[in-house]
């Protein structure tokens, strides 16, 4: 890596693609995980990270810069071979990779490492967005969002560094392509979870969860079931989003 700018602001962007499929491990990897193919890319990716962290101390960088670490999306699910699971696994979350709404398509970790700034093993449980990368970062080099335009990214250092509880996100949309299929909204008084959908894909076989028979979930058309009233969940009481709730259960 040139580290030409170590003495300046600098963004370093790497993109991995071994979670996602086609799963794609080198001869180095292949076998080491016990979970099949998919667990060997794991171990790759866990490499490459570690080489990335261990140039950035070497650099003298490790106490000056803000890692984020996270996937844009759920598993896919119907990434199978035979019984093997290829796509990833999304634990308690219904749905995957490809699905606009579901919790399994959408909610992912993150792991932030700032030494010297941030307290190492902090959890917080709020609701946040990959849009906030960008604020986040103009705000650590100093500059300022652009003014001629909605930014719907917002800072994470509040949240980071303890000056705030709550997201500022009270509402977030949830798009499958240019399709918005649900809208959760974050109740800020009690720190509720609400989720409507408006639109789902139509599962097949019916209750596994994923569209195994097309392969990938549409977004609209036959594949997909309006909602009128919405489906509404709380996910602060049903994070498997697996009782919706009668429409009338709570004032909107």
């Amino acid at each position: 890596f040139d580290f030409r700018n170590k003495h300046r602001p600098f963004l370093l962007f790497v993109s991995l693609l071994h979670v996602h499929t086609p799963l794609i491990a080198t001869e180095k990897f292949l076998g080491r995980s016990k979970h099949g193919l998919y667990g060997d890319n794991v171990e790759e990716m866990d490499w490459m990270v570690g080489e990335l962290l261990d140039v950035i101390s070497k650099k003298g960088l490790k106490n000056t810069t803000f890692i984020y670490f996270a996937s844009d999306h759920g598993g896919a699910l119907e990434a199978r071979s035979g019984n093997s699971q290829l796509g990833g696994w999304n634990g308690i979350y219904k749905g995957g990779k490809g699905m606009g709404g579901w919790e399994g398509g959408i909610r992912v970790p993150g792991i932030i490492r700032w030494p010297g700034v941030l307290p190492a093993g902090i959890a917080i449980d709020e609701p946040t967005s990959l849009m906030d990368i960008f604020p986040t970062v103009i705000q650590l080099a100093g500059g300022a969002v652009p003014q001629d335009r909605v930014i719907d990214g917002r800072s994470l250092l509040p949240l980071l560094q303890g000056t705030a509880q709550h997201s500022e996100h009270e509402f977030m949309f949830h798009y499958c392509g240019v399709f918005l299929h649900a809208v959760r909204w974050h109740q800020k008084d009690t720190g509720t979870v609400w989720k409507a959908h408006y639109t789902t894909p139509v599962f097949q076989p019916k209750d596994s969860g994923a569209c195994f028979r097309r392969g990938i979930c549409p977004c609209f058309g036959d594949g997909t079931t309006h909602h009128d009233p919405p489906l509404l969940f709380d996910l602060s009481q049903d994070p498997s989003e697996a009782n919706p709730l009668p429409t009338d259960a709570e004032p909107l």
